[in-house]
C-alpha cells in the first residue's frame, strides 16, 4: 500500500505540518470530509483531529458535497476544485468524492483537541520565536554589507548627475555656438530692443 501525506493544521499557532503515514495503519481509510479521527493512529497522542479535505493522486481536490469514493465531473461555482474568476461563474470540472479511499495521496486534517506535547516537538520542527531570533542574527550581519552597497549606489548615481549635467552644458555651449554662426539673435536680446 501507498502512503498518505497528512497536512495538520493548528488554529491556536495558525501552522501546518506535513507527515507521511502508511495508509493501513492511519485509520483514515473510509472516513468522510467532516469525521473526527483520533490523532494515536497518527502518531499524534491525545490530540483529536477533523478531515477537511485533500487530493488523490492525480491532484484532484476532494469535495465534502460529492459522496463516494470515486472521481466525478461535476458543474461547480465555486471552491474546492474551482475559483471562479468573475462573478456567476460555472465550469464542469473533475473532482473526487467525500470519502477517503486507497486513491488519495493528500489528507488535510485540523486539530480540534490538543495532547500535552506540542505539534513542534512531535514533528520536530522550531517554534516560530525561536526561528525569528535565528533569522535575525543572520539579517544583521547582511545588514552591514547593504550600507555600504548602497554608500557605492549614491556614488554611482552622483557621478550619474554630474555626466549628465556635463553633457547639457555641452548641449548649450554648442546650440550658443550654432547661434553665433547663424547670426541668430536670441528672442531677449530682440525683446529688451
Amino acid at each position: 500500500m501507498a502512503n498518505f501525506k497528512i497536512v495538520v493544521s493548528d488554529p491556536k499557532s495558525k501552522r501546518g505540518f506535513q507527515k507521511e503515514v502508511e495508509q493501513r495503519y492511519s485509520a483514515l481509510l473510509g472516513r468522510k470530509v467532516g469525521e473526527h479521527v483520533s490523532g494515536d493512529t497518527l502518531g499524534l497522542a491525545g490530540y483529536k483531529l477533523e478531515v477537511t479535505g485533500g487530493s488523490d493522486k492525480d491532484g484532484f481536490p476532494i469535495r465534502p458535497d460529492v459522496d463516494g469514493i470515486g472521481r466525478k465531473r461535476i458543474v461547480l461555482s465555486g471552491p474546492p476544485g474551482f475559483h471562479p474568476e468573475r462573478r456567476g461563474q460555472r465550469k464542469r470540472k473533475s473532482v473526487r468524492g467525500n470519502t477517503i479511499s486507497q486513491d488519495i495521496m493528500q489528507v488535510n486534517l485540523k486539530v480540534m483537541e490538543w495532547g500535552q506535547k506540542s505539534l513542534e516537538d512531535i514533528f520536530g520542527v522550531k517554534p516560530k520565536e525561536k526561528e525569528a531570533k535565528e533569522a535575525t542574527e543572520p539579517e544583521k550581519a547582511k545588514e552591514e554589507k547593504p550600507v555600504e552597497k548602497t554608500e557605492k549606489k549614491h556614488e554611482e548615481k552622483r557621478a550619474e548627475a554630474k555626466e549628465a549635467e556635463k553633457k547639457h552644458e555641452a548641449k548649450e555651449e554648442h546650440a550658443e555656438k550654432a547661434e553665433k554662426k547663424m547670426g541668430v539673435k536670441k528672442l531677449e536680446e530682440t525683446e529688451e530692443k
